[in-house]
């Protein structure tokens, strides 16, 4: 057993076989349905566009409490007494997750909190990296650790382009106006996490297929993201064919591996249907 447990939320989206063959914890995030909370990743993801359809509103997220974390931390503690905890978090600058954890490891000094400043494929693709290494290297000490994930804090860029910016209507993150002319001319922003910041910059027109494609192309070479994995995250409603479209396009690029992501509540409510995004590392 490796001597450095990782934990993550659920909002990294890190797909279940990863979590189990590395040994990470994830820790829950959560949505609100009116007066009912629910654990991120508990639900089928179809729920929030059910509750979306019916009540013309979207359910509400929320970051992981400082109970959440305390009875995590204090479970691998109990299952691990050896070991030390590194937590890899969600974007500090979107989800209180980040403060909350710092809350609950006071007392506990075997927990180190480093914020990854990345959310879903983005926050996924680091602490997959970080827990690789420490597959390779188990004598590595945490503070070895925490310094090889600050160094590669700065290459890890993620991306993402809604189907349609109906959901961020509803979130008041658009205007009724935007919205509509990004339906009718088919633009699709494309939405980068920059300093922990989701910021929307270049945008693409046409069918989502075509914009899948173009975005890998364009992102791919514009930070020349290293060749070895892509990772690709969707929410649910992606048409079958542009994951096809995207995987060839990636292959096209050199991509020698593709690793895809299920969005859970989280970033669903926020990118809605049939969102497709890449997060990759930029070569050092």
């Amino acid at each position: 057993m490796n001597p450095i447990i990782l934990v993550a939320e659920t909002g990294s989206d890190l797909p279940p076989e990863l979590a189990s063959k590395y040994n990470i914890k994830i820790v829950p995030m959560h949505v609100s349905f009116d007066n009912e909370t629910l654990d991120d990743g508990s639900f089928l993801v179809e729920k929030i566009y059910d509750y979306y359809h019916t009540t013309g509103n979207l359910p509400r997220t929320s970051g992981c409490s400082p109970e959440d974390f305390i009875r995590a931390f204090d479970d691998i503690h109990e299952q691990y007494p050896e070991s030390q905890i590194l937590y890899l978090a969600y974007s500090a600058v979107t989800t209180c997750s980040y403060q909350s954890a710092i809350i609950a490891s006071e007392d506990r000094d075997y927990v180190t909190a480093i914020d990854t400043k990345q959310v879903s494929a983005g926050q996924a693709a680091i602490v997959t990296a970080v827990a690789e290494l420490l597959n390779v290297h188990p004598e590595m000490s945490v503070s070895d650790a925490a310094d090889a994930t600050m160094n590669l804090l700065p290459r890890a860029k993620m991306c993402f382009l809604p189907d349609n910016l109906e959901f961020l209507r509803a979130g008041g993150r658009v205007s009724n106006a935007v919205c509509l002319g990004s339906r009718i001319l088919h633009i699709h922003p494309c939405i980068e996490i920059l300093d922990g910041k989701l910021v929307a910059t270049k945008k693409y027109r046409g069918k989502m297929k075509k914009a899948a494609a173009q975005l890998i192309r364009d992102y791919a070479n514009t930070y020349h993201l290293e060749r070895d994995i892509l990772w690709m995250v969707y929410t649910v409603g992606l048409q079958d064919e542009i994951r096809t479209a995207a995987e060839e396009t990636a292959k096209e690029c050199g991509f020698k591996k593709i690793q895809w992501v299920q969005a859970q509540g989280v970033i669903t409510t926020h990118g809605g249907p049939a969102a497709f995004g890449i997060a990759g590392f930029s070569s050092p």
